[in-house]
């Protein structure tokens, strides 16, 4: 297996690794920004009220997007480690 072989394999690993987290990301981001937002307007600075509803949104979008993340990680492994394993 060559430099450039692993180099590439591992680039499409962390490609994956991204698109699987985004989801979860995106959705923390737009709920801690909501958050933020309603703590500066009202200035309520209670720090359960931002952790409390970000870990419902990453549980909730985390079972939502398990199809999408499997999908991803079934395409990593036919695309990816089958044709090394098969050498």
């Amino acid at each position: 297996m060559s430099e450039a072989e692993i180099f590439e394999v591992l680039r499409a690993h962390i490609w994956a690794a991204a698109m699987m987290a985004m989801p979860i990301l995106v959705a923390t981001l737009i709920v801690g920004f909501a958050i933020g937002l309603l703590q500066a307007l009202t200035s309520i600075q209670e720090i359960t009220l931002t952790f409390i509803p970000k870990i419902l949104v990453v549980v909730i979008v985390f079972f939502l997007s398990l199809g999408y993340m499997t999908r991803i990680c079934l395409d990593l492994f036919n695309n990816s480690v089958l044709p090394l394993i098969a050498r």
